[in-house]
């Protein structure tokens, strides 16, 4: 367990070069958590619509037009136009999805490149004192960047799974309802 000595030990000790990192990486998980609960509530309302919308059209109650559905502003009901309504869709349902994937993907890397800078820092000021009580504790402080990397990375990693999958579901959704519409 890690006490608040603890880190404020570390973050005494840190250099502007780790400040930088850290604090990117801790913007970074904060966008991750924005653009999942945007998204998730975008996408839940979005997605009630269509369910409903595809059930109304099924139990014949409605027309696409009277529905709340995005295709009900569609007035030729061609497959093509049809299915360029649901590319429009497509790609609103995907918003902050690129943002995620870079997230994390690049994490790691900045903690890692800030743990590199730091044990460079470390080795460089050691000079004549190459004791390994003083160098495991820098060593050790440096590893923070990696961590905090890969912290940051597997929620975004998670949230962009959460949300392709839920765009996945909506699509399916719309696709249905293209389904019926066309009558083949």
């Amino acid at each position: 367990m890690i006490d608040l000595s603890s880190i404020l030990h570390f973050l005494s000790g840190s250099t502007l070069f780790t400040y930088i990192v850290l604090i990117w990486l801790s913007f970074y998980f904060i966008v991750s958590f924005a653009i999942l609960f945007s998204r998730l509530t975008y996408m839940s309302v979005w997605l009630s619509k269509e369910r409903d919308a595809l059930e109304d059209i099924l139990t014949n109650k409605k027309e696409i037009f009277q529905t709340e559905s995005i295709l009900r502003n569609s007035t030729d009901l061609s497959k093509n136009k049809l299915e360029l309504y649901k590319n429009v869709a497509e790609k609103k349902a995907t918003i902050g999805l690129t943002w995620l994937s870079i997230i994390a993907s690049t994490s790691p890397f900045i903690g890692l490149f800030g743990t590199v800078i730091s044990i460079l820092e470390t080795f460089g000021g050691l000079g004549s004192q190459n004791s390994l009580s003083i160098i495991a504790p820098k060593i050790s402080e440096a590893l923070v960047a990696t961590g905090f990397g890969i912290f940051v990375a597997i929620p975004a990693y998670t949230f962009h799974l959460i949300i392709k999958r839920r765009a996945f579901e909506l699509l399916a959704v719309l696709d249905s309802e293209i389904k019926v519409l066309i009558k083949d």
